[in-house]
């Protein structure tokens, strides 16, 4: 099969290697107990997209109502094409999907917090309309 299709509980691996090419080596300790919980989510969805039966992107993506605003936002958590799959227009298939996700919960705009070092995510989100918004503030909590 070729194409996307929500994740399951079955594409823990595939997610965790995909991370792994993010800079997110080590989620094996977290990821398998947290999973289950993230696919139910009623404000989210985690997509893959299948070549020949092996996971080769993902997107995970939160649906976030507004206050002040009329329309609601959907932001992208995660996003990876394998490397091996790179240049195959699997991206910008996923990125539409998750789009037409979004404007089905009457979100009015999406966005994503994309690492300065991410240049080539940086061309890619630009060349699917994203612009940039500056200013992006965090704070860690000790749990």
């Amino acid at each position: 099969m070729n194409g996307i299709r929500l994740a399951t509980i079955d594409d823990l691996e595939s997610i965790q290697t995909l991370l792994a090419q993010l800079d997110y080596p080590d989620t094996q300790t977290f990821l398998s107990p947290k999973l289950p919980t993230i696919l139910k989510h009623p404000d989210a969805i985690t997509l893959v997209y299948e070549m020949n039966d092996v996971v080769v992107a993902f997107l995970s993506l939160h649906f976030i109502p507004q206050i002040a605003l009329e329309g609601d936002f959907a932001r992208i958590s995660y996003f990876v094409v394998d490397k091996s799959a790179r240049g195959q227009f699997i991206g910008q298939e996923l990125e539409a999907y998750g789009e037409m996700e979004a404007r089905k919960r009457h979100c009015n705009r999406i966005e994503v917090h994309c690492h300065t070092r991410r240049k080539d995510a940086h061309r890619f989100y630009e060349r699917q309309g994203y612009v940039e918004s500056p200013k992006y503030f965090i704070k860690l909590l000790n749990t």
